[in-house]
C-alpha cells in the first residue's frame, strides 16, 4: 500500500509541475476531475503554488469573536472530533474543524504533530479557503459542498504535498452549510476509509444539531404552552376517556388544592370527592356544552359558583381521547362584565365644590360614612348631587376596586325591576335568555350598588330587598340556588321617607335598614355663597370639554344667579352655564345670555344684605377652605386654579399662608 502511494505521489507530482509551468497535462487519468477544476480556480485566483504556509491568520481578539460566534458548532462537534481522533491516535493524523468561511475553529492531534503543522499555520484562526491556501480538504469541500479527499501532491500549494486531507461538509438543520470537519495525516498512512470515517462524523454532528434544534423547539413550545396555560384565568382540567387527569393549569391546581405532579393520572372524581356529584354528572352525561352554571365544593367545604364548559379532545383522525374542562369563576366573570358595561364610579370628594358651612359639614359626614360598610341613605331634592356623593363615598371606601352599579328605580317598569335587580334563571319566563341572566346585585358583588329613587320601588320588591339586606344573598327569579352577595347599598330619594312610611307606601322595617347613616343634601338656595365658585368651576370644565377658550363671568351674571331660587339645584345651574357657553360669541358670559325663565323669575328673599362681588366671594371662599382644613393643593383644585395662582391671590387678599 505504501509503495502504491509513493508511486502515485510521484506520478501526480509530475503532472502538478507541468500544470504550474503552464505545460499540458500528459496523464489525465492520474488527476481527478475535481482536482483539475480546483487547480484551474487556484491559477485564476493567482494562488502561489510555492507558498509554505497559509498567510491569513486572525489576531487574538478576532479569534475570540470567531469562537463566540461558532460556540454552538464547536461544542457539538468536540465529542465527535475526540471520537474520530481516538481511532488515529499516534498515527500522525490531526482532526480539525472549520467554519463556513474557512477559518479553523478547533484542532486535535498528537502534541508533536500539532507542533509540526504549526509551521504551515494549520492552527486555530488560520484561513484555509482555496483562495488563501489552494486545493485542500477544507476550502475545496466548502466550494463543492461534498465529502472529498485531497491526496498529497493533489494539493495546489507545495506546503501540503506531504499530507492527505479528508474533509466533509457540515450542514445545519435547515440544510445550510456551516462548516467542515477534516482529518489530515501523512500521505503514506492515508486510507480510502478515512474519508468514510470523516463523512460519518459530519453526519453525526448534523444529526446532533437536528436533535438539539428539535429539543429546543420542544422546550420553547412547552414554555409557550405553560405560559399560555398560566395566563388563562380559568381553571383548565384535561381528562382521558376514563376520567383520569392528564393535565391541569395553575388555577386548577389552586382550585383542587393539590400540586399537578400529584394529580396526573388520578381519577377526577376521586380527587374532587363525592360532594361534587352534580358536577361529575354534567361532565359524564353531556358530550359538549358551554357556560353552564355549576357549583363546586372545595376541599375546605367552601362552595364556589362557576360557569362550566366541556369540550371533547380529538386526535387527527377525529377519535375522542378525552375532554377539556374549563371552569370560570362567576365572581370573576361578574367583575369583567361590570368593567365592560362601565360600572365604575368617576367622582371623588375632591371633585365636590363648595365653601358653605352646611355643605362642608355634609361632605365631612360623607367622608366619615365612606369608611364604614353600613348602608347609606341620601335624602335631598333633585339635582343636589346625590349621585356624585354616592360615587365619592364608594371611591373613598375599601370597596373602591370593586364594581359600582347604579340603577334608577323609577326608570324601570314595575314588572321588570325584580329581574333587573336579582336576575333570572333559564326558563323563568317566556323569552328568557338561555342560561339565565345576572341581576345588578350579582354584578355589584364585592362593591357598591346605588339605588336612586328608592321610594319608587313597589312594596313586593321592598320585601325582597329587606331579605337581601338581612341574608346577604339573592335567589334569581325562577331559580332555587341561593347566591351569597357582598354588596354595600347606597339608597337615595327626593321624597320624605317617613311620610311615605306613614302613608303605607314604604316599608317601615326597610326604612330603618337603610337609615343606618342618613345624609341630608343641602339645596343650592341654602348655600348661595357657593354659586360663584360653582359657576367658575362649571364654566371652566365645560369650556375644556367643548375645546373652547375659558370665558370670564360678568359680575351682573352672578348677581342674577344669587337672586334666583334654583329649584333644580346644582344640576340646573350646570345646565344653564352649559347653555350660555354654547351661544356665547365673546370671551365673557353676560346677563343677556341668561335664559329668560331665570331673568323673569321673581327674586328670592336675599340671604345676605347685599350681593357680594366676585372678588369678595373668592376671598371668602379661600378663607373658608383654609379654615376647613383643606391643603393648598386641594383648595387650588376645588377653585380650578394652579397653586401659583392661589398663592398670588392669597397675597393679593392679604390671607396668611
Amino acid at each position: 500500500m505504501q509503495t502504491n502511494y509513493k508511486e502515485r505521489f510521484g506520478l501526480v507530482l509530475e503532472e502538478w509541475k507541468r500544470f504550474i509551468n503552464n505545460r499540458p497535462i500528459e496523464n489525465h487519468l492520474a488527476i481527478p476531475e475535481f482536482i483539475m477544476e480546483s487547480w484551474n480556480r487556484c491559477r485564476k485566483s493567482r494562488v502561489n503554488p510555492y507558498t509554505v504556509r497559509a498567510d491569513r491568520v486572525l489576531g487574538r481578539a478576532e479569534i475570540d469573536e470567531l469562537l463566540v460566534l461558532n460556540a454552538n458548532l464547536v461544542e457539538i462537534s468536540r465529542p465527535f472530533m475526540q471520537n474520530l481522533y481516538g481511532f488515529v491516535r499516534e498515527s500522525g493524523f490531526v482532526v480539525a474543524l472549520f467554519d463556513k468561511q474557512g477559518y479553523m475553529l478547533d484542532v486535535l492531534g498528537d502534541t508533536d504533530v500539532l507542533e509540526r503543522v504549526k509551521r504551515g499555520n494549520f492552527i486555530v484562526g488560520a484561513c484555509w479557503t482555496e483562495e488563501e491556501a489552494g486545493t485542500n480538504g477544507c476550502g475545496t469541500v466548502l466550494l463543492l459542498d461534498r465529502p472529498l479527499q485531497v491526496f498529497a501532491t493533489e494539493h495546489y500549494c507545495i506546503n501540503s504535498h506531504k499530507w492527505t486531507c479528508s474533509g466533509a461538509p457540515i450542514h445545519d438543520p435547515d440544510g445550510d452549510l456551516i462548516g467542515v470537519i477534516d482529518m489530515t495525516g501523512p500521505y503514506v498512512n492515508a486510507n480510502p476509509h478515512t474519508l468514510g470515517m470523516v463523512a460519518a462524523a459530519a453526519y453525526a454532528i448534523e444529526n446532533d444539531l437536528r436533535v438539539r434544534k428539535a429539543l429546543s423547539e420542544c422546550k420553547i413550545a412547552d414554555g409557550f404552552q405553560k405560559t399560555v396555560l398560566a395566563s388563562i384565568p380559568e381553571a383548565l382540567i384535561a381528562i382521558d376517556n376514563h376520567c383520569r387527569i392528564s393535565m391541569v393549569n395553575e388555577n386548577a391546581e389552586k382550585l383542587i388544592g393539590i400540586p399537578s405532579a400529584r394529580l396526573t393520572g388520578r381519577n377526577l372524581r376521586e380527587v374532587m370527592g363525592e360532594q361534587n356529584l352534580a358536577f361529575f354528572n354534567l361532565i359524564q352525561h353531556n358530550a359538549s356544552f358551554t357556560d353552564v352554571d355549576t357549583r363546586v365544593i372545595l376541599r375546605e367545604g367552601q362552595s364556589v359558583d362557576f360557569t362550566l364548559t366541556c369540550n371533547p379532545i380529538r386526535t387527527e383522525d377525529r377519535r375522542v381521547v378525552g375532554r377539556l374542562i374549563i371552569l370560570n369563576e362567576i365572581k370573576r366573570a361578574r367583575t369583567l362584565v361590570t368593567r365592560m358595561i362601565g360600572a365604575k364610579a368617576k367622582f371623588v370628594f375632591d371633585d365636590v365644590c363648595g365653601v358653605s358651612g352646611k355643605f362642608l359639614e355634609t361632605v365631612n359626614q360623607a367622608r366619615m360614612v365612606s369608611q364604614s360598610n353600613s348602608n347609606v341613605l341620601l335624602l335631598g331634592e333633585s339635582g343636589t348631587g346625590k349621585d356624585v356623593f354616592a360615587q365619592a363615598i364608594h371611591n373613598a371606601s375599601a370597596r373602591n376596586n370593586g364594581p359600582y352599579v347604579a340603577i334608577n328605580c323609577a326608570a324601570i317598569p314595575r314588572d321588570l325591576i325584580t329581574s333587573e335587580l336579582f336576575g333570572y334563571s333559564e326558563g323563568a319566563f317566556t323569552g328568557s335568555k338561555r342560561g339565565g341572566n345576572q341581576g345588578k346585585f350579582e354584578l355589584a358583588d364585592g362593591g357598591t350598588i346605588f339605588l336612586d329613587e328608592i321610594a319608587e320601588t313597589p312594596l313586593e320588591l321592598q320585601s325582597v330587598l329587606l331579605r337581601v339586606i338581612e341574608d346577604k344573598s339573592i335567589t334569581r327569579i325562577g331559580g332555587s340556588r341561593v347566591t351569597p352577595v357582598d354588596v354595600r347599598i347606597i339608597a337615595a330619594t327626593n321624597k320624605n321617607l317617613k311620610e311615605e312610611v306613614r302613608k303605607g307606601r314604604f316599608r317601615e322595617d326597610l326604612y330603618y335598614r337603610f337609615n343606618v347613616f342618613t345624609i341630608h343634601m343641602v339645596p343650592l338656595r341654602e348655600r348661595p355663597e357657593d354659586i360663584p365658585l360653582l359657576t367658575e368651576c362649571f364654566s371652566s370644565k365645560i369650556c375644556e370639554a367643548m375645546g373652547k377658550i375659558p370665558v370670564r363671568v360678568d359680575g351682573l351674571v352672578l348677581e342674577k344667579f344669587a337672586g334666583y331660587a334654583w329649584p333644580g339645584n346644582v344640576r340646573e345651574l350646570q345646565n344653564v352655564i352649559e347653555r350660555m357657553i354654547n351661544i356665547v360669541r365673546t370671551g365673557e358670559l353676560t346677563v343677556d345670555l341668561i335664559p329668560s325663565e331665570i331673568l323673569q323669575s321673581p327674586s328670592r328673599p336675599a340671604v345676605h344684605a347685599e350681593v357680594e362681588l366676585p372678588r369678595v366671594v373668592e376671598k371668602q371662599a379661600i378663607r373658608k377652605l383654609i379654615e376647613a382644613g383643606f391643603s393648598k393643593k386641594e383648595i387650588a383644585r376645588k377653585m380650578d386654579m394652579s397653586r401659583s395662582t392661589l398663592y398670588r391671590k392669597m397675597e393679593k387678599y392679604k390671607i396668611p399662608a
